[in-house]
């Protein structure tokens, strides 16, 4: 099936984690994570952001400093389509924390796409399960520095 979407996990992936990150000007982009997302968005892929940011409900972190983040990610990375995240603690029993599908169906219900044909991109077990129970595309990258393969991965599929 023909990609229709594609959704990033946040740190990790896009982003070098730094974990549990409240402050902007610790964003470090992925190698040429600028270029590589301009290049799906010049093809027509809409791209969102999916995200567990369980620092939040650790009450290490505010959801106004994620926020503050994700603008910052926007400004170095160019637009999204949305940020999808959970902030609760992975003892929460919450419906939206990967590897439940909640985030990635949440984003697909929003762009008005079915989840079949989005591409959810991430560093984890959890996000390659979310994705196959949303029934979206799972492709797990290493880190970062697999941002690049993983974009011409979605390109070549188009």
């Amino acid at each position: 099936m023909k990609p229709c979407a594609v959704f990033f996990d946040r740190d990790e992936t896009i982003v070098v984690d730094v974990p549990f990150n409240g402050d902007p000007e610790r964003v470090e982009p992925a190698p040429n994570a600028r270029a590589l997302l301009d290049r799906l968005r010049a093809a027509g892929l809409p791209l969102a952001v999916v995200s567990n940011q369980s620092g939040v409900g650790r009450g290490l972190i505010t959801a106004e400093q994620v926020e503050a983040v994700n603008r910052r990610i926007e400004e170095r990375l160019g637009p999204f389509a949305g940020f999808f995240v959970c902030l609760h603690a992975p003892g929460d029993a919450c419906e939206c924390r990967k590897p439940k599908p909640k985030l990635i169906l949440d984003a697909a219900r929003a762009l008005g796409l079915d989840p079949a044909c989005c591409i959810v991109v991430g560093d984890r077990e959890s996000d390659v399960e979310a994705a196959r129970n949303a029934g979206a595309i799972p492709l797990k990258i290493a880190g970062p520095h697999e941002l690049e393969q993983a974009v011409e991965e979605v390109l070549g599929l188009l």
